[in-house]
C-alpha cells in the first residue's frame, strides 16, 4: 500500500508512480488515436459530423458518473471493511496478550505463538500464498496436513489448550471465558475477511460499467471534432482519464487483500501482531523472560 503526504502542485502534475495512469495508459492511447481519426475526418470532410449533437453525451455522462460513484462507493466500503476487520484482529491479539498475563509460561508461550501463526496464516490465506508454511514459522509442531482451513485450526488448537487447562489448580472459568471470547472475536474477523475475499462485486455489474464507459469515450470525439478540431483531444482525454481511472481504481479497491498498490498492507499488519506478541512474551513472567525475545523479534521482522 502506497502512503503519501498531501501532494504538491508538482506531484499533481507529474507523479506517475502510485497513480492510476499506468493501469489505464493503453486505453487512453486508444481513445487518443480514435480522437485523432475523428479530427482528421472532420478536417478532410467538413460537416461530416454536423448532425451529431453533444447534448446526448451530456446526459449519458451525468448518468454514467452517478452509476460509477455507486460502484466506487461499494468497492471502497469493501476496502474499509477489510481494514476494520484487520483492526479487530490486532485488537483481539492484544486483548488475549493482556488477559493471558500471569498464566504459566508453558501455557502462555504457545498461546502467543498461536496468535503470531494466526496473523501470518490469515495474511497468506487472503493472498493465495502458502498458508501452512506461514503458520509453520511459529508453530512447527502443529499438524496441518489435510486441514481445510489451517488458519482456523490454529485457533482451535489454542482453544483446546485453554480448555485442557481449565479446572482446579489450573485456569479459572472466568479467565477462560475472557480468553475464549477473544478467540471467538478472531474467528469472526477471519470469517469476515473470507467473506470479502470470496464474494466479489457481481461481474455483470462491473461489465455494464466497463462497456458503457468505453463506448461513451469512443463516440465522444465524433461529437466534438466538428466544432473543436484538434482541441477535441483535450476534453476527450480528460473525460477518458476520469472515467477509466475511477473504473480501474474501483477494481483495485474491490479486492482489499490483493497485491495492487492500494491493497491493504497485510504483511505489515501481520508483522505488527508478531512484534507485539513477542514483546508481551518478554515481559516479567513471560515465556521469553530469559532473553530469547530479541532473537524471536529479529526472526519476525
Amino acid at each position: 500500500m502506497i502512503r503519501r503526504s498531501q501532494p504538491s502542485l508538482r506531484d499533481i502534475l507529474f507523479t506517475v508512480h502510485g497513480s492510476i495512469i499506468p493501469s489505464i495508459l493503453g486505453r487512453l492511447a486508444a481513445i487518443g488515436a480514435v480522437s485523432l481519426v475523428a479530427v482528421l475526418a472532420a478536417g478532410l470532410h467538413p460537416g461530416i459530423f454536423a448532425t451529431i449533437s453533444a447534448f446526448p453525451f451530456t446526459l449519458i455522462g451525468i448518468a454514467l458518473s452517478v452509476f460509477m460513484s455507486f460502484r466506487n462507493g461499494t468497492c471502497y466500503a469493501r476496502w474499509w471493511e477489510g481494514r476494520q476487520l484487520w483492526g479487530q484482529v490486532i485488537t483481539g491479539c492484544r486483548g488475549l496478550a493482556r488477559a493471558s498475563a500471569g498464566l504459566p509460561p508453558d501455557l502462555r508461550g504457545p498461546l502467543l505463538h498461536a496468535l503470531c501463526g494466526f496473523a501470518a496464516g490469515l495474511a497468506a490465506r487472503l493472498r493465495g500464498r502458502d498458508e501452512r508454511a506461514a503458520i509453520a514459522r511459529w508453530q512447527p509442531d502443529l499438524p496441518l496436513a489435510g486441514r481445510v482451513n489451517p488458519t482456523d485450526a490454529v485457533l482451535r488448537e489454542a482453544g483446546a489448550r485453554l480448555a485442557a487447562a481449565l479446572g482446579p489448580g489450573g485456569l479459572d472459568p472466568i479467565r477462560w471465558s475472557v480468553l475464549e471470547g477473544h478467540l471467538q472475536a478472531l474467528s469472526a474477523a477471519q470469517a469476515g475477511c473470507e467473506r470479502i475475499a470470496t464474494t466479489p462485486v457481481p461481474f455483470a455489474y462491473s461489465l455494464l460499467l466497463h462497456r458503457t464507459a468505453l463506448v461513451f469515450c469512443l463516440l465522444l470525439p465524433f461529437a466534438l471534432a466538428g466544432s473543436l478540431g484538434i482541441w477535441t483531444l483535450l476534453p476527450v482525454l480528460l473525460v477518458a482519464y476520469t472515467f477509466f481511472g475511477l473504473d480501474a481504481l474501483g477494481h483495485q479497491l474491490e479486492d482489499p487483500f490483493g497485491q495492487t498498490p492500494y491493497a491493504l498492507p497485510l504483511d505489515a499488519l501481520a508483522r505488527a501482531v508478531e512484534r507485539e506478541m513477542i514483546e508481551a512474551a518478554s515481559e516479567p513472567g513471560g515465556p521469553y523472560r530469559d532473553g530469547r525475545a530479541g532473537a524471536a523479534c529479529r526472526s519476525a521482522g
